[in-house]
């Protein structure tokens, strides 16, 4: 008798592994993975309820042939994972433009700007060498996922040319980007940059040199990773060993959340110069910000430094060095360590050095942890040292923003994000915050699946072939590292690399008749709404709950853990002027926040400390809460 062929051993397969009675349900062909895993929640869960379109939405859509045909070793899952990422709805390095190489170097060579978007690609050499005339770049690599380019030169040794350049990866989603020399050697002419890795996601942004011996050139450099998220950005020369320069830099890493920045060099050894930077880390969030050399050798220039991490909340900050060594220089610093809510900041060298033909001016230095080290005993005015309380600083400066009429700062929790439990009744209207998953659209790998990837960086980077050095290299290594992380006190965690594992954590932690939700929508995301009908999980008791948040990962991957004392409700949620429901939302109030950080966000919306008061949430899109069954 003949061997049965592989399609049919999957399907004796499939049906061996079939509960009885088992179904799909919702239109699921019975033959894929998804519906594998809608039979195995029957069997954990087994109380009958409907699987929340939600979370099925999350499922892997593999057919039965890919999965069954997965390879085991590393190497040949690289292999197939071109085909695969389509099929398994995975998070893949965006594929290379297909222009040529040749297309490319005639029109670096002739320049004249005639890319107008440009994504996801390495650019050797674009204007180099021109005379005259004007280049122009308007937008490379925005709005994407998972991008990584590379930036080589843009108008090296021009003379009289005018260039810009408008957008570099904007409001792109885990950015690897490198600019290695922008107009370095140029003489003459004019241009801008406007905007580098703007609303950016999880970036890791290095641009290495500006200007850089240029003669005789005016620029400016209008933005760099504003309002960028979770990541780490550096620039290591601006003006470098310039001559007759005047450099201006607008804004960097402002308004940003949670960024490591550097800036190693500005106007270093530079002859004639007038620089201008205007603000760097203004209204920061958690910033680590470092500054290293501003000026340091100059010769008869004029630089103006007008803020450094104003109105910013915590962080670190590091400046190492501001004229050092210069002369005849005329330099004047305005403002530095502002914050709303002080960190720790250094700042370290002030116009020191053997020439004294200099005059250097520092408006104001205020908030408390501040050191101040080393600064030119001749030719140095301070107007303003503030060495504050962080209470009399955030006070002085609450009093400020209100009188300004800047009644919230960037880095201020959203208005919504965190609310006390009595406002959950029907008929409150209130802020709802931005809801909407920030997070690349990815799905679950089946559990056999994900066992044959090792949960280590050095394996994941060989799989989905991400370098550890690019942002999404760091975002692997650093949800494993936060997975191995020890629990804190009270907690229960686990990291769930399958929609199996999500499954066996939230039973092993509340037993098999349990439920997941999550809110509906995003709609009424970032507006005001009226709250309908307020229900309490439970009869609004006190329970336990298991929530569930997504980490960056080429995979779908959740952070899982057991919250207890908290109470969970569900709510209709209507637009604020009218009677028409348009979401449900689920909400989750945590009652015991004694172990919270005193500057958690929620403290800092609603007052209060660790303990003292409960703070309630909104379950985000892409998270979920498990709790026992009403």
């Amino acid at each position: 008798m003949a061997s049965p062929s592989l399609p049919l051993l999957i399907l004796l397969l499939l049906l061996h592994n079939a509960a009885p009675g088992a179904v799909a349900g919702g239109g699921v062909n019975p033959f894929t993975a998804k519906a594998a895993f809608i039979r195995y929640w029957n069997r954990r869960v087994p109380n009958n309820r409907p699987h929340p379109a939600f979370f099925v939405a999350k499922l892997s859509p593999l057919q039965a042939a890919d999965a069954a045909s997965f390879p085991d070793t590393l190497p040949a899952i690289r292999a197939r994972l071109p085909a695969l990422c389509g099929k398994a709805a995975l998070l893949c390095p965006s594929a290379s433009e297909t222009e040529t190489a040749a297309s490319l170097a005639a029109a670096g060579a002739r320049g004249g700007g005639p890319f107008k978007g440009y994504n996801n690609a390495n650019f050797t050499n674009y204007g180099s060498g021109g005379v005259g005339g004007a280049d122009g770049f308007s937008s490379y690599s925005p709005d994407l996922n998972v991008v990584g380019d590379s930036f080589r030169r843009y108008g090296r040794d021009s003379t009289r040319r005018a260039d810009t350049f408008a957008s570099y990866e904007a409001e792109g989603n885990v950015v690897t980007a490198n600019f290695t020399s922008y107009s370095g050697g140029a003489t003459g002419g004019t241009g801008s940059f406007t905007a580098y890795a703007a609303d950016t996601n999880v970036p890791d942004a290095t641009f290495t040199n500006y200007d850089a011996e240029a003669n005789g050139r005016r620029r400016e450099f209008t933005s760099y990773s504003q309002e960028a998220n979770h990541g780490e950005n550096t620039f290591s020369g601006y003006g470098k060993n310039g001559n007759g320069l005047r450099e201006t830099f607008t804004t960097y890493g402002n308004e940003s959340n949670v960024i490591a920045s550097g800036f190693a060099n500005y106007g270093e050894s530079a002859n004639g110069a007038t620089d201008t930077f205007t603000g760097y880390g203004k209204e920061g969030n958690v910033p680590d910000n470092t500054f290293r050399g501003y000026g340091a050798g100059g010769n008869a220039g004029v630089d103006n430094f007008k803020g450094y991490r104003s109105e910013s909340n915590v962080g670190d900050d590091s400046f190492a060095s501001y004229a050092k060594g210069a002369n005849g220089n005329a330099a004047e610093f305005q403002n530095y360590g502002g914050s709303f809510n002080p960190g720790s900041v250094t700042f370290k060298g002030y116009g020191e050095g053997n020439n004294p033909n200099h005059h250097i001016g520092f408006k104001e230095y205020a908030g408390s942890n501040n050191t101040f080290k080393g600064y030119a005993k001749s030719g140095v005015d301070f107007k303003e040292y503030h060495n504050t309380s962080s209470a009399d600083a955030a006070t002085a400066m609450s009093l400020e923003v209100v009188s300004s009429g800047h009644q919230h700062l960037k880095w201020s929790p959203e208005p919504g994000k965190f609310f006390r439990e009595r406002e959950l009744v029907t008929g409150n209207r209130m802020p709802m915050p931005d809801i909407k998953d920030k997070m690349p659209p990815r799905a679950f790998l089946p559990r056999d699946i994900a066992k044959k990837i090792p949960f280590k960086p050095n394996a994941v980077s060989e799989v989905f072939g991400v370098p550890l050095d690019t942002a999404m290299g760091k975002a692997v290594t650093s949800t494993v590292a936060e997975c191995e992380r020890a629990p804190s006190r009270g907690e229960t965690k686990r990291c769930a690399t399958s929609a199996e594992d999500i499954v066996d954590f939230a039973v092993e932690m509340l037993g098999n008749d349990i439920v997941v939700r999550s809110t509906a929508s995003t709609a009424g995301s970032g507006g005001e709404i009226r709250l309908g009908n307020v229900t309490g999980v439970d009869g609004g008791k006190v329970t336990r709950s298991v929530s569930c948040h997504q980490s960056l990962f080429p995979y779908l991957v959740y952070y899982c853990h057991s919250v207890p004392k908290v109470r969970v409700y569900e709510a209709n949620i209507m637009a604020a002027d009218s009677n028409q429901k348009i979401n449900h939302g689920v909400a989750i109030c945590h009652l015991d926040t004694s172990d919270w950080s005193p500057t958690h966000g929620a403290f800092i919306a609603l007052g209060g400390k660790p303990g003292e008061v409960e703070v309630c949430h909104w379950i985000f899109e892409g998270d979920m809460t498990w709790t026992v069954a009403d």
